[in-house]
């Protein structure tokens, strides 16, 4: 070793002995106390333990020392009964708790932040337009306030719930509105459909997760479904087709079970000609008319059906049919006397019979052209 690295070696060890002693680690500062578990506590007990807490708060600005200001004396967090409900609320104190421990040490404002590395020169900033940075004493006179103000709201009698007469009565005028008018609960139609589209939704679902596993039963499940849906939708149109076609009533059928040819179109007359007799003009006209139509009926001009009304069987005449003029007269004259209520006279009833006699004579002429072509 030469002379030079002995004096270096000696140097270095003289300028670590004469460092300063650093510690391995900073020293903790005091753990502030855990809430633990929230208690249950009734408003008495809730109102109780604020008294407590503002004795402690007071306690500790008096003295400001570990003993008077130890967070352990705040105790657990709370959950207070609501007075309108039976729910609780959490009330919790970690606020106090971390007062309390920074309330051991004399007041102390908050250091300025230090600028940063790329501050550049320029007008100071307005320290009026900031927050006033408060003390621990403040602090503390601020949590005494804030305690009686809870202590207050705790003894205070239960606010009654507001009648929103004034917001009902503008939910009413907004319902009876026209966008709102045909607002209906939902039936049990609705809620059948609901479900049924579900079931389908959950359907197709669940053949959607086959095909990761057997794609060929994924698909025939998907493509059966379809096929079953489309036949089910053509089976149907074929019954509403065959329900709605008006079918030609063959010549050796009988009329329909209270049809008016159910009845001979010689009887209708015969009741028109005694009605007559008796004065009766407005019982001869309705029997005239039903004369005319049973003739009709009977020769086969229309398919018979007891629910049909006067303007229905007029329709079922040909408009170059020349007895369509003389039955629009016939049923005019009846429907102003029979279901208009106005009375009937004797010429009234000869007009009707001439027009009944013509559509009879007709009708029968008509079949025996027909018979002979």
């Amino acid at each position: 070793m030469t002379a030079r690295t002995a004096i270096a070696i000696a140097a270095l060890a003289a300028s670590v002995a004469a460092a300063p002693p650093r510690a391995h680690a900073q020293i903790p500062a005091e753990p502030i106390p855990e809430a633990g578990q929230p208690r249950d506590a009734s408003l008495d007990d809730y109102r109780k333990h604020l008294l407590d807490l503002t004795t402690v708060v007071e306690a500790c600005a008096k003295a400001r020392d570990a003993k008077a200001c130890d967070p352990a004396q705040v105790g657990a967090d709370e959950r207070v009964p609501l007075a309108s409900t039976a729910e609780r609320r959490l009330v919790r104190y970690g606020w106090l708790r971390v007062l309390l421990a920074k309330a051991r040490k004399p007041d102390q404002l908050a250091a300025k932040p230090a600028p940063p590395a790329t501050f550049k020169p320029g007008p100071p900033p307005d320290e009026s337009a900031l927050p006033p940075r408060r003390t621990t004493t403040q602090l503390l006179q601020d949590a005494s306030t804030r305690l009686a103000q809870d202590l207050a709201q705790s003894s205070a009698a239960p606010e009654a719930a507001p009648a929103h007469s004034q917001q009902r009565e503008t939910m009413k005028q907004v319902l009876a509105g026209r966008d709102f008018r045909n607002l209906e609960d939902p039936a049990a139609k609705d809620s059948l459909l609901e479900k049924l589209a579900n079931w389908i939704n959950h359907l197709f679902s669940s053949a959607a997760q086959l095909t990761a596993h057997a794609a060929w039963l994924g698909r025939a499940l998907v493509w059966g479904f379809i096929l079953a849906a489309c036949i089910a939708l053509v089976w149907s149109l074929m019954r509403m087709e065959r329900r709605g076609r008006l079918r030609v009533v063959p010549d050796d059928a009988g009329p329909g079970a209270g049809s008016a040819s159910a009845r001979d179109w010689q009887l209708w007359l015969e009741d028109a000609r005694k009605a007559a007799d008796d004065g009766l003009f407005r019982e001869a006209v309705h029997f005239l008319y039903w004369a005319s139509i049973s003739r009709l009926e009977s020769r086969r001009l229309w398919p018979a059906d007891r629910a049909r009304t006067p303007r229905e069987y007029l329709a079922l005449v040909a408009p170059e049919d020349p007895r369509k003029a003389g039955l629009a007269t016939l049923t005019g004259s009846f429907e102003r006397i029979w279901y208009g209520g106005r009375a009937a006279a004797e010429p009234d009833y000869r007009s009707a019979e001439q027009l009944a006699s013509a559509l009879i004579s007709a009708s029968g002429s008509s079949t025996t052209r027909r018979g002979s072509q």
